[in-house]
Formats: C-alpha cells, structure tokens, sequence
C-alpha cells in the first residue's frame, strides 16, 4: 500500500522513466566494425554514473537529500479505458542497456514501481497526498495537471500549483489531447482555443460543449479526459491497489 507512505520531511520524487532513459540514450554508441557491419552499445557504468550525477544536481539544486526513483510498472490501466493508449510507442526502440539500468536502479535506490501505473500516477500520487512535503522532479508538462510542488530542471522552473491550476490544465489538455501518448482530444482545438474554451471559470460542461460541436458526445469526452489524468492521491484505492477513474463534477 504504497500510499500509506508520507514524506513529512521534503523529499524529492524523480522521474525514473524519464532521466534514466536520457542517461542510456547519453551513453549509447555506434560502432564500425568494418566490412558494413555496425553496432550499438552502451557503457552502461557510464550510464550509471550520469543518472547518479543528475540526482545529485537536483538534491543540490533544491538543497534536499532524501530522493524516491520511481518507474512505470508493465501494464497500464488506461488500456482498459482504451486499448490504444500508447500503442504506438510499443514501435519505439529503448536505448540499449536501458531494461538492465531500471533492473539496477530498482535494487540501487528507494524505488516505487506498481503494476498499471505510469511513473507520472505515482508521482502524482504522492505528490498530491494532503500535508505532503514531497517535491515532484520531472520535465513532463503533464505533472503541471497535478496539485504539487514540481521542479521542472530543463527550464528550471520550481512550481507550487493549486488545485486549481492542476484542474484548468487537466481540462486543456482533455481539450487539446497528445497525439504522442495516443489520445486525440477535440478535433481543431489546440491551446489557444482551449483556453478560450474554458475561459475564466472552466467547467466540465464546457468541454462536453466544445465535443458536441464536433459531433462527439459525452461519452467520448470522458474518455479523453480518463486518458489525460494523471492520478492524484484521491484517483487511487489505496485498500483495491487500484485507480479510482476520473467522473466530471459540473
């Protein structure tokens, strides 16, 4: 029950996924054998070390020592709300060495990694849990939809955001959806008009309104807006070890 943990002293919760991709890519190479045959490797000591430096910098960066790494576990429960979610990822080549890195790290330092979840649901999670003093670390704009404290280390940007902020960028990115994760959204809505959209008091009619106008009705709208939320502390069944699926409020 992985909830039940309560950082009551700052403690920062890294992007696993992400910056231990980023230190295998860093370190992987080509090589010519001769003859046209070429390889890649990875010195995955180097990798190692890279992923290492990087937490130092953000402990350093926000003078915080305790650190969790977290993962995303095999499956995913946003499959079960649509089974195309990320289908096309499944196409997308990891960085050599990087399967034994996340086995290493796992077994290294004080990880989290639960099945069904992405590293971004438990961050998120975590970082919503009422009182917390966790910091989430993570360059993923979708950690923005979360009521947190979030250190984003590429713009070094340090955000505390309110519940409301979290719920009016949840509900862009319902409207605008991300194409990369493999949830389309609203057809011809991009940001700009979203933020028309929702204006200045952002509603959950409001968005169904936007769908409509596409001719896609309600039930479509839910599960964009089930695929775009990452879950916060009151999206998860600590007792079932299970998601609670987002349902609107007017």
């Amino acid at each position: 029950m992985f909830l039940k943990k309560s950082y009551l002293k700052p403690t920062l919760l890294i992007d696993g996924d992400l910056y231990l991709y980023r230190a295998a890519t860093s370190c992987e190479e080509e090589r010519d054998w001769g003859g046209d045959i070429w390889s890649l490797y990875t010195d995955v000591a180097a990798a190692k070390r890279l992923f290492i430096s990087l937490i130092d910098d953000f402990k350093k960066t926000l003078h915080v020592d305790e650190f969790v790494v977290t993962f995303s576990g095999r499956n995913n429960f946003r499959r079960s709300v649509e089974p195309t979610y990320k289908a096309g990822r499944k196409k997308t080549r990891k960085p050599v060495g990087y399967a034994s890195m996340v086995t290493w790290a796992l077994k290294e330092f004080d990880s989290i990694l639960v099945d069904d979840l992405e590293a971004d649901d438990v961050m998120g999670i975590l970082g919503s849990v009422a009182g917390t003093k966790a910091i989430i670390v993570s360059d993923d704009k979708d950690m923005k939809s979360v009521p947190s404290k979030l250190y984003r280390p590429q713009s070094n940007e340090r955000l505390d955001t309110s519940q409301a902020e979290a719920d009016r960028y949840f509900l862009t990115q319902t409207l605008t959806g991300d194409v990369t994760d493999g949830y389309s959204g609203c057809p011809k809505i991009g940001p700009k008009t979203a933020d028309k959209v929702l204006g200045s008091r952002p509603t959950w009619d409001a968005v169904v309104a936007a769908y409509q106008k596409q001719d896609l009705n309600h039930e479509y709208a839910l599960t964009q807006a089930r695929l775009a939320r990452i879950l916060r502390a009151t999206d998860w069944d600590d007792e079932k070890q299970k998601p609670i699926l987002w349902e609107p409020t007017r």
